[in-house]
């Protein structure tokens, strides 16, 4: 077996891999939606089928992690790749609800194999040979890769979708075959270009790893559930999650079933919605950027709050917006309080933990994130479905407000350092 990779080769070829893993997603932003409207199903069941995915998410996310650990991040990117090439080809033929229904399942699967090992193998691969490498500076450049890659994909998603050279296809389909078609190349280059150096195992090692990482899902959902009966600022945290997923519904589910009813065309509003993507990550990127400035003066807690407050009032708003222009100017001011509330709603977290449970913490609050979005979408699908698609985002927006009420005990502490609000009653 060849040697690990310098710490040089190994950071170009995370980031090469960064750009052919995440520009593919943006030719798909908000496409799915409008391919299951155009294809027949109604709000509701637009809305509902992807929260079988969240479901899938939850389920898998640790023992995958394991799976990672156990037999090599490699390996498990190239399983994740092969799932990603059929995830598209499932979309492309799902014309019923449980044809969308499998097709989010199989997304789930992918996204919890994807999670982590990448990541993973970059800094296990540098450290191989420079045990005191810095790697922080070039995951915070892979960070920046990721985000202009999705934002270029989603403008070439909606070029794709207005240039429509196929009469006899729907123009949504031609975004999509590209998608497969990239992560076909993906998972090509990710054989040739990844290199894993693992040290040798006792036999039946991978297995017992494996088989570890099963049985601790239970255990670390008991251990975080003990952990948010003794820390109201940790329960108040994870909870915001159930009323964040709430707005994040209204503008990543919504904002294109919204588009397609104010232009009368699901086609049309694939048009615009790749280059709306493309500017919300940048509003994304700007909002993270100057909430540090904010949060420097008012304090991280009273920063998170009013991000929250305005995060869910801009849902609103877009619920309210009554043109094209004015619902992608809503969506984009949303998405910019999104990315600056992210950063801060994180250091919080971090506050509460430590070394001794700190994936714990993050891993509650993640599992919390995906249970509250597979509950909040069916169910304001159907208030859509009952009412207006106006109505459920207005009210997505104004209940998500109310999450910023579960930051005052991280906001005392934050005032009074020394005070008991860590524990419970």
């Amino acid at each position: 077996m060849t040697g690990p990779l310098s710490p040089a080769a190994a950071r170009r070829v995370y980031l090469t891999l960064t750009v052919t893993r995440w520009f593919p997603v943006g030719l798909v932003i908000g496409l799915f939606t409008l391919l299951a409207l155009e294809r027949g199903l109604s709000v509701g069941q637009a809305t509902s089928y992807a929260a079988f995915s969240g479901i899938v998410v939850f389920l898998l996310e640790l023992p995958t992690s394991g799976f990672a650990d156990a037999v090599g991040r490699r390996p498990v990117l190239l399983v994740a790749g092969v799932v990603n090439v059929v995830v598209g080809l499932l979309y492309l033929r799902a014309h019923t609800f449980w044809g969308f229904v499998v097709a989010a399942m199989a997304m789930g699967v992918y996204r919890a194999l994807d999670s982590g090992p990448m990541d993973a193998w970059f800094v296990d691969t540098v450290h191989a040979t420079d045990p005191g490498a810095e790697v922080a500076p070039t995951l915070s450049v892979q960070s920046a890769v990721l985000s202009g890659a999705i934002g270029v994909g989603a403008v070439g998603s909606g070029l794709l979708v207005a240039w429509h050279p196929f009469a006899s296809r729907s123009a949504l389909e031609l975004p999509l075959m590209a998608f497969v078609g990239l992560n076909v190349v993906h998972l090509g280059l990710t054989a040739v270009l990844l290199r894993e150096h693992r040290q040798g195992s006792a036999p039946g090692a991978a297995e017992r790893q494996l088989s570890d990482s099963v049985r601790q899902v239970p255990r670390v959902i008991g251990s975080g559930l003990n952990l948010l009966r003794h820390n109201r600022i940790l329960a108040g945290l994870v909870t915001v999650e159930l009323f964040w997923v709430t707005a994040m519904t209204v503008f990543e589910t919504f904002q294109p079933i919204r588009l397609a009813e104010l232009f009368g065309s699901e086609s049309r509003a694939g048009e615009v919605m790749g280059p709306a993507a493309a500017a919300a990550w940048a509003m994304s990127a700007l909002g993270a950027a100057l909430v540090a400035r904010v949060s420097a003066r008012i304090g991280v807690a009273r920063a998170a709050i009013w991000c929250r407050i305005l995060n869910g009032l801009g849902a609103a708003a877009m619920g309210l917006a009554t043109g094209p222009a004015g619902l992608i100017t809503a969506y984009l001011l949303t998405y910019a309080v999104h990315g600056a509330g992210g950063p801060m709603h994180l250091t919080l977290l971090h506050r509460e933990a430590d070394a001794t449970n700190r994936s714990t913490v993050l891993s509650m609050n993640s599992m919390v994130m995906f249970v509250g979005s597979a509950l909040v979408s069916p169910l304001l699908g159907l208030l859509a479905q009952a009412t207006t698609t106006q109505t459920a985002m207005v009210t997505a927006g104004l209940v998500s407000v109310v999450g910023f009420w579960f930051y005052r005990p991280a906001l005392r502490d934050e005032r009074h350092p020394d005070a008991t609000a860590r524990r419970g009653p």
